[in-house]
């Protein structure tokens, strides 16, 4: 088999950069064990703003261009629902808290992001007496849904194979790479924090964050946004909700944790007072990095090797992102952006 590119690794990292070699009508084919589960327990939430310290996510017009273009078009070719526009509300826990909301409004940056209306609560279930901030272009991508259908995708076009990469078993040259009955022009590793285990990218200053998600079913909520407090609560829909996430650095498995469960309800209780049920609880590391920016770019000594990682929490949004830049890089030497390049931390 003669390929462009191999990728390693289908979370949301890998389906981007697939994403740009199917625009360029490039070949390649994809190696996912299930190993890396981040994506598949990510929340999904695209939101250009963040709102502990309401300050802009790291070029977020330019995130969202990329990212909504690549699920409509998504959902047009597989005839599948990814993206449900729905508005996040910050819930205010003071009048200073309205006040700095107020005050970001003002930054150019911002401005098309808050919306300066304060909104009264009225649900008698949430406990909100000083209201909320209203985040707009914001909304959810069922990642499950889409890396169900993009599987099912390679998988018929005969450009998936569901096992392990063995990184010891790959011959390295210059001028092309082989493995097994695979010939190949690059290869792109995207596999998350599975990276630890990659001989030839193991220096990387990849951070393990474990994240543990609830399911819940509240029948009387009744709530159409999202709601942000001391956590996310996401509609699923038929009164299901996504509440979440933790963040843990000393744990790298892939277990749920009681811990984590009374960590999440805890927080949750304080605002919310109906009746709920919890119906599924699920964990997965999550690739992040120090300073908070992707891990983009090429091997110090095989120039047919990439990395494509470092995604965070925000993978939906930046994962489109940044495969462009690696490809733009690849294809016509565009230069990576400072801010991603691996070369920052060599």
């Amino acid at each position: 088999m003669q390929v462009d590119f191999i990728v390693i690794g289908n979370g949301l990292a890998g389906i981007s950069f697939c994403e740009q070699l199917r625009t360029h009508n490039k070949t390649f084919v994809v190696f996912d064990d299930k190993s890396q589960q981040s994506s598949t327990v990510a929340g999904g939430l695209y939101n250009p703003v963040v709102l502990k310290r309401f300050t802009p996510v790291w070029k977020s017009k330019e995130q969202l261009q990329l990212a909504l273009q690549m699920y409509n078009r998504l959902e047009q070719e597989f005839d599948i629902k990814l993206d449900y526009k729905i508005p996040v509300l910050r819930k205010f826990s003071s009048l200073e808290e309205q006040n700095d909301w107020f005050s970001a409004s003002d930054n150019p940056l911002l401005s098309e992001y808050l919306s300066i209306n304060l909104i009264k609560n009225t649900n008698q279930y949430i406990d909100a007496p000083f209201g909320y901030g209203e985040v707009m272009q914001t909304g959810r991508i069922d990642v499950k849904t889409l890396m169900d259908a993009y599987r099912n995708y390679l998988q018929k076009d005969n450009r998936f194979i569901d096992k392990s990469f063995n990184y010891q078993q790959l011959e390295v040259s210059n001028d092309e790479l082989k493995y097994a009955d695979i010939h190949a022009k690059h290869i792109v590793f995207t596999e998350g924090y599975g990276v630890n285990k990659n001989l030839f990218f193991q220096d990387l200053p990849l951070l393990a964050t474990k994240g543990e998600l609830l399911t819940i079913y509240a029948p009387n909520l009744k709530i159409d946004f999202i709601l942000k407090s001391s956590v996310f609560i996401i509609p699923l829909g038929d009164d299901y909700y996504i509440v979440g996430a933790t963040y843990n650095w000393d744990d790298t498995s892939n277990d749920v944790t009681l811990k984590a469960k009374e960590e999440l309800l805890n927080k949750l209780k304080t605002f919310l007072n109906c009746p709920f049920e919890v119906v599924n609880h699920v964990a997965g590391i999550r690739p992040t990095v120090r300073d908070r920016r992707p891990l983009v770019g090429q091997h110090s000594v095989y120039k047919n090797m990439y990395v494509l990682n470092g995604l965070g929490t925000r993978g939906v949004m930046i994962g489109p992102y940044v495969a462009n830049q690696l490809f733009e890089f690849i294809e016509f030497g565009t230069p990576l952006e400072n801010e991603i390049d691996i070369k920052r931390f060599q």
